[in-house]
């Protein structure tokens, strides 16, 4: 085989290995994903492009106030962890009880309206979007199963403007 080949089939052999490693990381570690609507304004805005690491929970724990990837049946939704499993969760006159603490909420926007006591079961979560006007979350459809939480998310790629880490 002449050299000229040889190196043909090596540069080739480069490239499908960087393109495997590539689709590797982004099925299994982190992968963009695009903020779709305003459910979580003022925090996130529609169309931000965000880094969902789909990693870290395979290490740490789900934690409140998290911002996590869901999956639903019509693809994903960008929440805010509230409740964590065994947690008993209500709102009172715009105010977040956990387990009978009042929480400050300094993300939230908006009024939420009132709802009774939610006891989230053993691998419950419950979530909302930080617009609390304006997003399908838990109040809606209920606590959500940790195998559907796909990871979190709190770096903005795009707008520019907007790079970096959010709360």
């Amino acid at each position: 085989m002449s050299d000229t080949k040889k190196n043909v089939i090596k540069e080739i052999i480069s490239y499908v290995l960087i393109i495997g490693g590539v689709l590797l990381i982004k099925a299994f570690v982190m992968s963009p994903i695009i903020v779709n609507g305003d459910s979580m304004n003022k925090t996130l805005k529609d169309n931000d492009i965000m880094i969902l690491n789909k990693w870290s929970y395979h290490f740490d724990e789900v934690e409140r106030f998290d911002i996590v990837v869901v999956e639903d049946e019509d693809g994903y939704l960008i929440k805010r962890v509230i409740g964590l499993p065994g947690d008993i969760i209500y709102y009172m006159n715009n105010n977040l009880y956990i387990n009978g603490k009042k929480y400050n909420e300094k993300y939230a926007y908006g009024e939420t309206d009132y709802f009774g006591e939610v006891k989230l079961k053993k691998d419950e979560y419950f979530i909302l979007g930080d617009n609390r006007e304006n997003s399908l979350d838990s109040r809606k459809f209920g606590p959500v199963k940790r195998d559907q939480i796909l990871g979190k998310t709190h770096y903005v790629l795009f707008p520019f403007k907007r790079f970096g880490e959010v709360e």
